[in-house]
């Protein structure tokens, strides 16, 4: 798995623990939908930090609490 799909599931797995969509995470974090619509969906592969970080405090998580996941344990460079 990339590292680009390892996020996406990421992400996939805590919009499901947390009962939201993409549409309430652009509302909590104020990264454009665009912007998480087009990553989540694999239209754009790659995601920056700052907005990574950004979608962690919408999860209000840390960002190391992110990583903090067997997903990461095997992760192939994209």
């Amino acid at each position: 798995m990339t590292l680009s799909d390892a996020i996406r599931k990421r992400i996939k797995n805590l919009l499901k623990e947390r009962n939201m969509n993409v549409w309430k995470l652009y509302k909590a974090t104020g990264v454009p939908a665009s912007t998480l619509s087009y990553f989540m969906n694999g239209k754009r592969e790659l995601i920056t930090l700052k907005t990574l970080l950004h979608i962690c405090e919408g999860f209000e998580i840390k960002l190391a609490d992110f990583f903090n996941d067997p997903l990461f344990d095997d992760v192939e460079q994209d």
